[in-house]
């Protein structure tokens, strides 16, 4: 199951520097483990904003929700996600 999810982060402005650098380090580590595993095939900047539109290719509506609740940024997170499937007028059908 494909999925297009666009994530906006919003730390706050005062969260320790440490805090901050061990978090994002976190998140890092964390969705290289989810690319590795494939189930993460995509993901890109968002120019000018501390964002990324992904895409992530799941099993389930569950393990979709899974990596993205254990993201460490989410509770610093907006997401937004789209279900996706095949066009029709895709070449690759043909």
């Amino acid at each position: 199951m494909l999925f297009a999810v666009t994530m906006e982060v919003h730390l706050p402005p005062d969260l320790d520097p440490g805090f901050r650098a061990d978090l994002l380090a976190r998140e890092k580590a964390y969705s290289h483990e989810w690319q590795r595993a494939g189930k993460w095939p995509h993901i890109w900047r968002r120019s000018g904003q501390f964002a990324n539109l992904s895409i992530l290719d799941v099993d389930s509506h569950e393990e979709l929700q899974d990596i993205l609740w254990n993201l460490p940024l989410f509770p610093y997170m907006q997401i937004e996600v789209t279900p996706l499937s095949q066009h029709p007028s895709d070449i690759a059908l043909s």
